[in-house]
C-alpha cells in the first residue's frame, strides 16, 4: 500500500495547517532534539539492565543501582525503542514532505511503510504480499540495523501482507509497550490540533497492536508530549490533563495506572519494590507510561533541569521490568519539557548514534516549520 496522493494538500501535517496557537516556532527545535535525545539516553541507560532483576542490578552497580553512563562501556547503545521512535519520525517526515509539496498523503500508510523499512533492518524479510518501500536516508544508517530485543508484537504485526488498523487489528489481544515507546514524535508536531495528534498516534499504534490499552496509552503519551511543547508548559498540569484523557479513553486499566502514578509521585521517589507493586513492571503499555510519568513527576523538586533528568532516569530504570522502555518514556518527557539543557553532555558524548538522532531532528524541524 503506497501513500494515497491527491491534488489537494493535506493541512493536518503541513506547516500552514490547523494552527494550535500556543505552540510557537521559537524553541521548537530545542524541544524536538531534547525529546529525541532524552528518550535515547533513557533507553540506553535502561537497556543496560533491561533483563536484569533488581538484585542483579544492585550487585552490579551498587545499592542505588545504575545511575550514570560513566560505568558503562562506550559507545552506549540504545535499543529497538529508539530505533522505532526514529522510524516514526521518518514516517511523519515523509508525510510532511508530501504535504509541503502540496500533495496529500495518508500519514498512517507512510508510517506503515517506515516500520516495514525498520523491519528489514532487523533481518526480517517482508511478506511477499506487502509493499516494498523505497529506501530513505535513515535506512543507510548502520547504527539502526542492530537487533536489540525488538518486541514480538512489533515484529509479528509487521510481518503480514496487510496494514493493521483499529477495525482490522493485528495482534488483537496484545497491549505490549511497543506502541508507547515509539510514539513521542506524534506529540512533536506543532500547529496540529491535539485531537489530530491523538488520532494519528492511535492509528499508528494499531499497525502492530490491537488491544485498546496499547492504542490509547500511546495516544495519551503523544498528547502529553504535545502539551509539553508549549514554552510555558507545566509538567504537573500536563500530567493532570493526561489523567483526564486516560479517564475519557474507556480503558479502565490505563486510567487506573495513571491515577496511581500521579498519586504515588506525591510521595516523591519510592523504593523500586514499591514502584513495581503500585505500577507494574512496564512490559505492557499502560504500565510503561505510568512508570515513565511517575519518575518524571516524583523527582520534580530537583534544583536544575539536569539534576531532574538524572534523578528521574535513575528512578525510571532501576526496577524489575522493562527498564529501557520506562527510561525512554521519562527521557522523552523531560527532554520535551526542558529541551537539550537537561541532557548531561558526558552522556551525550557516550551515546551511540547521536549524530543520526541530531540529523533526523534537524530534518523534522525544518519540515514542520516549512512555509
Amino acid at each position: 500500500m503506497n501513500p494515497e496522493q491527491s491534488s489537494a494538500p493535506d493541512p493536518s501535517l503541513s506547516g500552514s495547517g490547523a494552527a494550535s496557537s500556543h505552540h510557537p516556532r521559537n524553541g521548537q527545535s530545542g524541544k524536538v532534539l531534547g525529546c529525541l535525545l532524552g528518550g535515547a539516553l533513557g533507553d540506553a541507560l535502561g537497556y543496560a539492565v533491561e533483563f536484569s532483576r533488581l538484585p542483579e542490578i544492585r550487585s552490579a552497580f551498587g545499592p542505588d543501582g545504575l545511575r550514570d553512563f560513566s560505568v558503562l562501556p562506550a559507545p552506549v547503545p540504545f535499543s529497538d525503542d529508539t530505533q522505532m521512535t526514529l522510524y516514526t519520525v521518518d514516517g511523519l517526515l515523509e508525510a510532511l514532505e508530501w504535504a509541503n509539496a502540496g500533495l496529500g498523503a495518508d500519514e498512517t500508510a507512510c508510517l506503515w511503510l517506515a516500520y516495514l523499512r525498520w523491519l528489514k533492518t532487523q533481518g526480517v524479510a517482508l511478506d511477499p504480499g506487502a509493499p516494498s518501500p523505497p529506501a530513505r536516508w535513515i535506512d543507510s544508517q548502520t547504527v539502526l540495523h542492530h537487533r536489540r530485543a525488538p518486541g514480538n508484537a512489533c515484529l509479528s504485526g509487521l510481518s503480514g501482507p496487510d496494514m493493521g488498523t483499529k477495525f482490522r487489528p493485528v495482534n488483537p489481544d496484545s497491549k505490549g509497550c511497543g506502541t508507547v515507546m515509539r510514539s513521542a514524535p506524534f506529540g512533536l508536531l506543532p500547529y496540529v490540533e491535539t485531537a489530530m495528534v491523538y488520532r494519528l498516534s492511535e492509528d499508528a499504534a494499531a499497525l502492530t497492536h490491537g488491544h485498546p490499552s496499547a492504542l490509547h496509552s500511546a495516544a495519551v503519551f503523544s498528547t502529553l508530549i504535545h502539551d509539553l511543547l508549549d514554552p510555558a508548559a507545566s509538567l504537573q498540569d500536563a500530567a493532570e490533563t493526561a489523567l483526564e484523557r486516560a479517564g475519557e479513553s474507556g480503558v479502565p486499566e490505563l486510567a487506573e495506572r495513571l491515577a496511581a502514578a500521579v498519586s504515588l509521585a506525591r510521595s516523591g521517589p519510592v523504593p523500586p519494590e514499591k514502584l513495581t507493586s503500585a505500577l507494574g513492571e512496564g512490559w505492557v503499555a499502560e504500565e510503561a507510561l505510568a512508570i515513565g510519568l511517575y519518575a518524571a513527576l516524583a523527582t520534580a523538586s530537583a534544583a536544575t533541569p539536569q539534576e531532574h533528568f538524572r534523578a528521574a532516569l535513575a528512578l525510571a530504570v532501576n526496577h524489575d521490568g522493562d527498564s529501557d522502555s520506562t527510561g525512554s518514556v521519562t527521557g522523552n518527557i523531560l527532554g520535551t519539557l526542558y529541551g537539550t539543557e537537561a541532557l548531561p553532555e558526558e552522556w551525550l558524548a557516550a551515546l551511540d548514534g547521536r549524530e543520526v538522532i541530531e540529523e533526523l531532528a534537524r530534518q523534522f524541524t525544518a519540515a514542520t516549520t516549512a512555509g
